[in-house]
């Protein structure tokens, strides 16, 4: 099979074999995603090396151990644990100590032609949400993750800096989820008029009013820069939430007096589970279809991700 690969710090479309199950699901990939964190293996993040991507959909090819998911279109949790340990065996891999992830962490990922993953993590599609949609499950997954790592009740103001495909959903499924205001700090006016359709306010980053200072009780930074953690911090009041989204390869320098003084909470929000974000894509509760700019075929692997970096681009999709 063909698969878009990082490997000696080189990236390229390969022919590499079919991946062998061992116990575990074959997925035929029908459409993948282009991710920020694809970008940023290819820049050298968390070592990986291997087929990047970790957004998917597909069709099992072959599902030991259960057999109802043969021939049907799923989407998959991208973490693999080891299936021994306490939060294994509790039913959340996340951080299982000796956990695979799609793409990302030892195990081979979604820009293929074929992936395998545990059956127990894949989750079968509804026929009424088109493979367009259903690809963005995963990434919609992660926004809506931060509901179970902070409390964000209806009446509180939630400012979402960035305006990239992760604050674009992350901004989008607080309002649905919570009730709350929300607020999109960005500065494309493209992309924040996506957020205003579905009821998101949004702010310049570089036209903020002074009233918008210290007016948040959580914000959620989702830009992936060190600007935008410093314009999170400084919207956030006294003992409000910080919630990082964002992984990139580079270090962002903390001035700690502000989180000291303010007696602010910093709290990281990766992987969330799949089946709310799948509920969400049912109902059509989040527009997904405008953040999609293009799509490749997987031999034009490469080209794809020198698009997805390019200044205004959202979400690119690959095909088999």
């Amino acid at each position: 099979m063909f698969a878009l690969r990082y490997q000696q710090g080189r990236l390229g479309v390969a022919e590499v074999p079919e991946p062998e199950a061992a116990g575990e699901a074959l997925v035929r990939v029908r459409l993948s995603g282009v991710c920020n964190t694809d970008l940023e293996i290819a820049r050298g993040y968390a070592g990986f090396e291997g087929t990047v991507g970790h957004e998917f959909v597909g069709v099992v090819e072959r599902a030991p151990g259960a057999p109802e998911l043969e021939g049907r279109r799923v989407v998959g949790e991208i973490n693999a644990g080891c299936g021994r340990c306490e939060l294994c065996l509790a039913g959340d891999s996340r951080h299982c100590a000796g956990r695979t992830v799609l793409g990302i962490v030892g195990r081979d990922g979604a820009h293929a032609e074929f992936l395998r993953l545990p059956a127990s993590n894949l989750l079968a599609v509804p026929d009424s949400v088109p493979d367009e949609r259903a690809v963005f499950c995963e990434p919609l997954a992660a926004a809506c993750g931060i509901t179970e790592r902070v409390a964000v009740p209806a009446g509180a103001r939630v400012a979402v800096v960035g305006d990239g495909k992760l604050g674009l959903l992350c901004a989008q499924a607080l309002v649905v989820l919570t009730g709350a205001g929300v607020t999109l700090v960005g500065r494309h006016e493209g992309k924040m008029e996506v957020a205003r359709r579905r009821g998101v306010e949004t702010l310049k980053a570089d036209e903020l009013p002074r009233s918008a200072a210290r007016s948040f009780d959580v914000a959620v930074e989702a830009s992936g820069s060190p600007d935008g953690f410093r314009t999170a911090l400084s919207l956030l009041k006294p003992r409000g939430t910080l919630v990082l989204k964002s992984t990139f390869h580079g270090r962002t320098e903390l001035d700690a007096a502000p989180v000291v003084v303010d007696e602010i909470s910093i709290v990281g929000s990766r992987c969330g589970r799949l089946r709310p974000a799948l509920e969400l894509l049912e109902r059509g509760a989040v527009d997904v279809e405008s953040l999609v700019h293009e799509e490749y075929p997987l031999s034009e692997g490469v080209r794809a991700l020198e698009r997805a970096a390019a200044p205004g681009v959202l979400k690119v999709l690959l095909k088999p």
